[in-house]
């Protein structure tokens, strides 16, 4: 293992405190010291409803009671572990961490063929993201644990990605030529294909970029601008869901299989309890964001806005599959190669009746 190289780069929790993380589904002793278990878990975005009433209690609070105190867990949300989201799939494959949440969007560049599932302009609502999931969960499965020796143990969404902007807009075609906050590089696709300038912002810098006027418009979801204050630096919002923004919840094989087996069986019955929470979390946190960013009475978890709500209108949505489908889909297709046209084609083409391109 090489924990000491990354101790420039993982600063909050340090390489020494993650050397130690690699360690937690294996203890030195044998099941007499099963009592004193305690897992290290790299949880999801920070502040975010996912996070604060999800992740964190189901495994401070829910793990210990569901094992009558035999289980107790430690998570930290990835962006204030110092772990770079691009870096996280590499660090549950090394064991440096054992258990963590990988956003799908951050392996654009190194892994594509896993972003296929939430490729901008796919997926117009969440029953159309779980049918493409379902035909691509399969796959996803079998490719981290065979590739990467990670554990699949469930798959998150966070609500819908969403447009807010500055200034005034109708629909798609009023994006030509402005500054958009991106996620990604399929969401950087989708806006240039628009004439929009995309710009890669952190989450974190989202903010910072419109009160600068680095940034026109941002891509985010429509409660996490809410927490973030998004509202309050953009008049109007645009609820087409771009992307959903997905992740994965893994661990390092090694490590899961190193866990005692009533452990690894109570995970196996609550981590898709705590899915199907998360899922709902996200259908019901898009409206939600929705409505507190506009001001609407219906708005109870945010704070209130004073945005201007843009209908999505029916050229819009014809606009998004032409671009899905003549942009996004064959640039992934282009940096993804030949195999991933056949990922596709075996996995969401079918379900969604979509054949990948062929290229040149």
């Amino acid at each position: 293992m090489r924990c000491p190289a990354l101790r420039g780069r993982l600063a909050l929790w340090g390489a020494a405190l993650l050397c130690a993380a690699a360690h937690a589904g294996a203890p030195d002793t044998p099941a007499a010291d099963a009592a004193q278990l305690r897992l290290r878990v790299v949880g999801g975005l920070a502040g975010v409803t996912q996070y604060t009433q999800l992740e964190a209690p189901f495994w401070t609070r829910d793990l210990p009671r569901l094992s009558e105190g035999r289980y107790r867990a430690d998570i930290v949300p990835f962006d204030r572990a110092g772990v770079p989201g691009m870096e996280m799939l590499r660090l549950l494959q090394l064991g440096v961490v054992p258990f963590g949440t990988v956003l799908m969007s951050s392996l654009s560049a190194q892994y594509p063929q896993y972003t296929a599932v939430d490729l901008p302009g796919l997926n117009p609502d969440l029953a159309t993201l779980r049918a493409s999931l379902a035909a691509f969960r399969p796959y996803l499965e079998k490719a981290l644990r065979e590739e990467h020796g990670v554990e699949l143990l469930a798959v998150y969404v966070y609500p819908a990605q969403v447009l807010f902007c500055k200034d005034p807009l109708l629909g798609l075609d009023d994006l030509r030529g402005r500054h958009v906050r991106v996620s990604s590089a399929a969401q950087g696709d989708f806006f240039a294909a628009l004439g929009a300038k995309p710009q890669r912002v952190p989450f974190a810098q989202v903010v910072k970029s419109m009160e600068t006027g680095a940034s026109e418009c941002a891509v985010t979801a429509s409660m996490s601008g809410n927490i973030l204050g998004l509202h309050a630096h953009a008049a109007y919002l645009y609820p087409m869901p771009i992307s959903w923004g997905m992740a994965v919840f893994a661990a390092n094989r090694a490590a899961w299989q190193a866990l005692p087996a009533d452990l690894r069986q109570l995970l196996q019955a609550e981590l898709p309890k705590l899915e199907t929470a998360v899922w709902l979390s996200a259908q019901g946190e898009t409206e939600q964001g929705l409505a507190c960013n506009v001001g609407s009475p219906s708005c109870t978890t945010g704070r209130q806005g004073a945005m201007a709500l843009v209908p999505v209108r029916a050229q819009d949505e014809a606009r998004r599959e032409t671009i899905f489908n003549t942009v996004v889909l064959p640039r992934w297709v282009r940096r993804c190669g030949a195999r991933c046209r056949d990922i596709w084609d075996r996995t969401i083409g079918p379900a969604r009746r979509m054949s990948a391109p062929v290229q040149p």
